[in-house]
């Protein structure tokens, strides 16, 4: 009973940043779609960020909910955006474009979280942490910086139904795109067995914490090119 304060004190931290990743995420997806010929996600009534079009009860709220009760790399899934990948023009690079926008706007949006992160540094400075005006912001900052790079590092993997199958299948000659695309069924077996992998979960973890680390490198250098330019 102890850990539930800290528990509902995570949530109200993480809430806001979390969700706002999936959506945007997914959006962009539709987006992206829109713009390369199908207009599907847009007469669903899809490109929108209000959160009830687009909220799966498990993936967007009970998922995360969980993994922060677990202190666990946090991430989790909006409803899919629905793209009819024959219309798209041209047909498998747009199929690749649109499944790897949703990871890019995530990755993105680490990249601002560091930048906003770096630019309260010294408003945080000028007095205790803990009792700064600035000390929710920027909690929620560093839970959008590490959600975001989650959520772009997992999707990116090459396993349909994710983005990064997706990818995959838009490089792969069309023979051997065929046979994977019929194991997209089996995706999400294949990906909860991989789940349960120490190893698996090993690999994941240092790729997301390399991807962050790699993140804030870079929008260090351009935050501070940029301060000694102005």
């Amino acid at each position: 009973m102890n850990d539930i304060p800290q528990f509902i004190t995570e949530i109200s931290i993480w809430a806001l940043p979390t969700i706002f990743a999936i959506i945007l995420h997914e959006v962009m997806h539709g987006v992206v779609a829109q713009q390369l010929g199908d207009d599907t996600a847009a007469r669903a009534g899809r490109l929108t960020l209000n959160p009830i079009a687009h909220i799966d009860p498990i993936g967007t709220i009970i998922l995360p909910a969980i993994l922060i009760f677990l202190h666990a790399p946090v991430f989790g899934y909006a409803k899919p955006v629905p793209v009819h990948f024959r219309r798209l023009r041209p047909q498998r690079g747009g199929m690749m474009m649109v499944a790897a926008a949703g990871p890019l706007t995530n990755l993105t949006l680490g990249a601002i979280s560091v930048f906003f992160l770096l630019l309260l540094r010294p408003h945080l400075n000028s007095g205790p942490l803990a009792g700064s005006v600035w000390y929710p912001i920027f909690k929620m900052l560093q839970a959008s910086l590490g959600v975001n790079v989650a959520l772009g590092i997992f999707n990116l993997i090459p396993i349909l139904p994710l983005d990064g199958g997706r990818v995959l299948v838009g490089f792969l000659p069309y023979q051997a795109a065929r046979a994977m695309a019929r194991f997209e069924p089996a995706g999400f077996l294949i990906l909860f067995v991989l789940l349960y992998s120490e190893r698996f979960n090993f690999i994941l973890s240092r790729l997301i914490t390399g991807a962050e680390v790699a993140l804030i490198n870079v929008v260090a250098l351009f935050y501070y090119a940029l301060a000694r330019m102005l």
